[in-house]
This record gives C-alpha cells, sequence and structure tokens, in this order.
C-alpha cells in the first residue's frame, strides 16, 4: 500500500525556503504581465516559459507563451 504524502513536511523542506518563494513570486509576476498584456487568459491552458530556466529573468526576450504540455515536458 502506498505510504500518504506528508505536504507539511515538504512545504517545510523546499517550498518554503526564501529562494523558493522568490522563484514562485517572480513566476507569479511574468504572467500577471503576460494577462495584463493580453497575451494569456485565465483557464487557457498557457503558461509563461521562461526561455533561460530561470524564473527570476522577466524580461521580454526571455519570456513567451506555452502550452501547459510543452512547458513541463522541457525539463
Amino acid at each position: 500500500m502506498a505510504k500518504a504524502r506528508d505536504y507539511k513536511r515538504e512545504y517545510k523542506i523546499s517550498q518554503s525556503k526564501p529562494r523558493h518563494i522568490s522563484d514562485r513570486s517572480s513566476r507569479n509576476k511574468a504572467r500577471r504581465a503576460a494577462e495584463k498584456a493580453g497575451r494569456v487568459h485565465k483557464g487557457d491552458g498557457k503558461e509563461i516559459d521562461h526561455r533561460d530556466g530561470n524564473p527570476r529573468n522577466n524580461s521580454t526576450r526571455n519570456l513567451r507563451v506555452t502550452s501547459r504540455r510543452a512547458n513541463r515536458r522541457k525539463g
């Protein structure tokens, strides 16, 4: 039988670190800017891809709109 995941422990180990918080907030900022510009819409299945893999680099040359499947398959 599979062991139940301990989400609280997972968050404490990785997602609560300052670097991860900064990365997440930068990704959210890029998404909000793309929504404001009309490039993506809520629920459209699109994501903002950081071409160089650095989520803190939100220059327009580094961002592109891709499908969720293509963006998640990239890594």
